[in-house]
């Protein structure tokens, strides 16, 4: 059974790598585009609910557009569904990346201008022009300098990103620092140390890091893992979490975490411990 989250059809088309695996779909190359606004849902269907977000200058390979929605497949985690097709924009080649948790996107270089809206950790954009305090996109609009770092620039501290988003509310599907789910605070971390990490906790147990011995000491760094969901640790005591518990991106001791989590949803719901 394919998995509809990571596969590139849908059911008007596929893309060619689907080739003699699919009947009945006309077969796509895909083009590039580019979301062009600060944060879009990508949606399990056309109108329907939410898997996960993309963010301004992530790439999509449209595969299909019809009825104001495109078919897309990401980049960044090969996710694939659907976003509004007023949201994309010609494919563009970034220059720079948003390293902070959170910026500012403004029609004019004032911080005394209305925003045009909140940029999350890991959006991208095409600067043209950097003078003094702001960057100048390459369609004119400014986001405040000390908030970039070039594309060729990376972290080198999962857990430090993933305490970026501490005070985060909790959002389902959720990739920015206005709402992230579990998941979504681990790929945001791994994606900014330029570690490849998929979209959601159970693909990433699949792909994420090497699995680890039980009795072994905890480090940070280190990804826990429950049935729907991730945490990681921050030293040999503690995880940092997006958690419906408490609605937030918190720290939680670890041997709380085992406790609670084992009595909510069962003794057999851990699944391990792997190490990036």
């Amino acid at each position: 059974m394919t998995d509809r989250r990571i596969t590139p059809s849908n059911d008007r088309v596929a893309h060619v790598s689907l080739k003699g695996k699919v009947e009945g779909l006309e077969l796509a190359e895909g083009a590039w585009a580019t979301v062009g606004q600060p944060l879009v849902d990508l949606l399990a269907a056309p109108g329907g609910g939410r898997d996960r977000q993309v963010l301004m200058g992530d790439r999509l390979l449209v595969l299909d557009r019809h009825d104001g929605h495109a078919f897309v497949q990401a980049e960044k985690d090969g996710y694939c569904g659907y976003v509004a097709e007023l949201s994309l924009e010609p494919d563009i080649q970034p220059t720079h990346w948003v390293s902070v948790p959170a910026s500012h996107i403004y029609a004019t270089p004032s911080i005394k201008k209305i925003e045009l809206g909140l940029l999350s950790l890991g959006a991208k954009l095409s600067i043209r022009k950097i003078e003094g305090k702001f960057a100048e996109t390459s369609d004119g609009r400014f986001v405040p300098t000390m908030h970039l770092s070039p594309m060729t620039s990376r972290l080198t501290d999962p857990a430090a990103v993933a305490e970026m988003f501490l005070g985060t509310p909790y959002l389902w599907g959720g990739n920015s620092r206005s709402g992230i789910d579990c998941s979504g605070v681990v790929q945001a971390a791994l994606l900014a140390c330029g570690i490849p990490c998929p979209g959601d906790s159970d693909l990433q147990y699949d792909a994420v890091g090497t699995r680890l011995r039980e009795g072994v000491d905890y480090r940070r760094g280190d990804l826990f893992f429950w049935k729907g969901h991730v945490a990681m640790a921050v030293d040999r005591e503690r995880i940092v979490h997006a958690n419906g518990f408490r609605m937030a991106v918190t720290y939680e001791g670890i041997s709380e975490a085992l406790m609670r989590i084992s009595e909510q949803e069962g003794a057999d719901s851990f699944l391990g411990v792997r190490r990036l």
